[in-house]
Protein backbone atom coordinates (compact mmCIF):
# COMPACT_ATOMS: atom_id res chain seq x y z
CA UNK A 1 0.00 0.00 0.00
CA UNK A 2 1.19 3.43 -1.17
CA UNK A 3 2.66 5.71 2.04
CA UNK A 4 0.76 8.75 2.51
CA UNK A 5 3.67 11.28 3.23
CA UNK A 6 2.12 14.48 2.42
CA UNK A 7 -0.26 13.63 5.70
CA UNK A 8 2.90 15.03 7.54
CA UNK A 9 3.41 17.92 5.72
CA UNK A 10 3.57 20.77 7.72
CA UNK A 11 3.05 24.97 6.85
CA UNK A 12 5.88 26.50 4.99
CA UNK A 13 7.26 30.13 5.31
CA UNK A 14 6.98 30.81 1.44
CA UNK A 15 4.21 32.83 0.00
CA UNK A 16 3.22 32.01 -3.90
CA UNK A 17 5.03 34.19 -5.81
CA UNK A 18 2.83 36.92 -8.22
CA UNK A 19 3.96 37.86 -11.67
CA UNK A 20 4.31 41.54 -12.46
CA UNK A 21 2.16 42.84 -15.29
CA UNK A 22 4.91 43.91 -18.21
CA UNK A 23 5.78 42.74 -21.94
CA UNK A 24 5.64 39.42 -22.47
CA UNK A 25 7.19 37.33 -25.49
CA UNK A 26 4.22 34.90 -26.77
CA UNK A 27 6.06 32.21 -27.52
CA UNK A 28 3.90 29.90 -28.80
CA UNK A 29 -0.48 29.91 -29.22
CA UNK A 30 -3.04 26.66 -29.43
CA UNK A 31 -6.67 26.40 -29.36
CA UNK A 32 -7.59 24.33 -26.41
CA UNK A 33 -11.76 23.06 -25.74
CA UNK A 34 -13.00 24.20 -22.29
CA UNK A 35 -15.63 22.95 -19.96
CA UNK A 36 -18.62 20.86 -20.56
CA UNK A 37 -19.73 22.17 -23.91
CA UNK A 38 -16.09 22.18 -25.40
CA UNK A 39 -15.96 26.00 -25.75
CA UNK A 40 -12.75 26.65 -27.78
CA UNK A 41 -10.23 28.92 -26.58
CA UNK A 42 -7.07 30.28 -27.26
CA UNK A 43 -3.97 29.82 -24.93
CA UNK A 44 -1.06 31.64 -25.04
CA UNK A 45 2.34 30.90 -23.81
CA UNK A 46 4.52 33.03 -23.08
CA UNK A 47 7.93 34.05 -21.63
CA UNK A 48 7.72 36.22 -18.45
CA UNK A 49 10.86 38.03 -17.29
CA UNK A 50 10.47 36.70 -13.87
CA UNK A 51 9.69 33.18 -14.53
CA UNK A 52 11.84 30.20 -15.28
CA UNK A 53 9.48 28.30 -17.24
CA UNK A 54 6.70 29.57 -19.84
CA UNK A 55 3.61 30.87 -18.55
CA UNK A 56 -0.41 30.67 -19.99
CA UNK A 57 -2.46 33.81 -20.69
CA UNK A 58 -6.26 33.20 -21.81
CA UNK A 59 -7.81 36.35 -21.23
CA UNK A 60 -7.77 39.96 -22.37
CA UNK A 61 -8.77 43.19 -19.99
CA UNK A 62 -10.13 45.43 -22.94
CA UNK A 63 -12.44 48.53 -23.16
CA UNK A 64 -16.15 47.57 -24.04
CA UNK A 65 -19.07 49.84 -24.28
CA UNK A 66 -17.35 52.44 -22.71
CA UNK A 67 -15.87 50.47 -19.55
CA UNK A 68 -12.94 47.88 -18.82
CA UNK A 69 -13.89 43.96 -19.06
CA UNK A 70 -11.96 40.66 -18.89
CA UNK A 71 -12.83 38.14 -20.81
CA UNK A 72 -11.42 34.92 -22.11
CA UNK A 73 -9.88 34.82 -25.64
CA UNK A 74 -12.69 32.73 -27.38
CA UNK A 75 -13.37 31.74 -30.80
CA UNK A 76 -16.12 33.17 -31.82
CA UNK A 77 -17.41 32.68 -35.21
CA UNK A 78 -19.61 34.51 -37.50
CA UNK A 79 -21.95 33.67 -40.23
CA UNK A 80 -19.11 33.16 -42.54
CA UNK A 81 -16.87 30.85 -40.07
CA UNK A 82 -14.55 33.93 -39.49
CA UNK A 83 -13.54 35.19 -35.86
CA UNK A 84 -16.52 37.23 -34.99
CA UNK A 85 -15.53 41.44 -35.37
CA UNK A 86 -15.75 43.16 -32.05
CA UNK A 87 -15.23 40.12 -29.16
CA UNK A 88 -12.50 40.33 -27.27
CA UNK A 89 -10.34 37.77 -29.64
CA UNK A 90 -10.62 40.19 -32.90
CA UNK A 91 -9.69 43.05 -30.46
CA UNK A 92 -6.64 41.16 -29.19
CA UNK A 93 -5.31 40.44 -32.83
CA UNK A 94 -6.43 43.67 -34.13
CA UNK A 95 -3.93 45.52 -31.70
CA UNK A 96 -0.98 43.18 -32.04
CA UNK A 97 -1.33 43.77 -36.00
CA UNK A 98 -2.33 39.70 -36.90
CA UNK A 99 -5.08 38.34 -38.97
CA UNK A 100 -5.22 35.30 -38.03
CA UNK A 101 -4.53 33.71 -34.52
CA UNK A 102 -1.21 31.45 -35.56
CA UNK A 103 0.48 35.40 -36.14
CA UNK A 104 0.34 35.41 -32.37
CA UNK A 105 3.00 33.33 -31.65
CA UNK A 106 6.86 35.87 -31.81
CA UNK A 107 4.74 38.98 -30.83
CA UNK A 108 5.13 41.16 -27.40
CA UNK A 109 2.18 41.72 -25.37
CA UNK A 110 1.50 44.16 -22.69
CA UNK A 111 -0.41 42.48 -19.90
CA UNK A 112 -2.22 43.62 -16.48
CA UNK A 113 -4.06 41.81 -13.65
CA UNK A 114 -7.57 40.98 -13.71
CA UNK A 115 -9.82 41.27 -10.47
CA UNK A 116 -8.17 38.37 -8.91
CA UNK A 117 -4.69 39.70 -9.33
CA UNK A 118 -4.14 36.91 -12.55
CA UNK A 119 -1.78 38.16 -15.03
CA UNK A 120 -4.41 38.91 -18.37
CA UNK A 121 -3.50 40.61 -21.81
CA UNK A 122 -3.65 44.46 -21.29
CA UNK A 123 -5.80 46.20 -24.70
CA UNK A 124 -6.65 49.34 -23.47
Amino acid sequence: MEQQNELKLGIGTEEAVTLKPTTLKILSVEIKEVGEKKSKKVVCSCKHPDAELPISISSIKYEAKGKLEVSGLWVNLDSKKLIRKGSALAVFLQQLGCSTIEQLAGKEAMTTTDEKGYLTFKSY
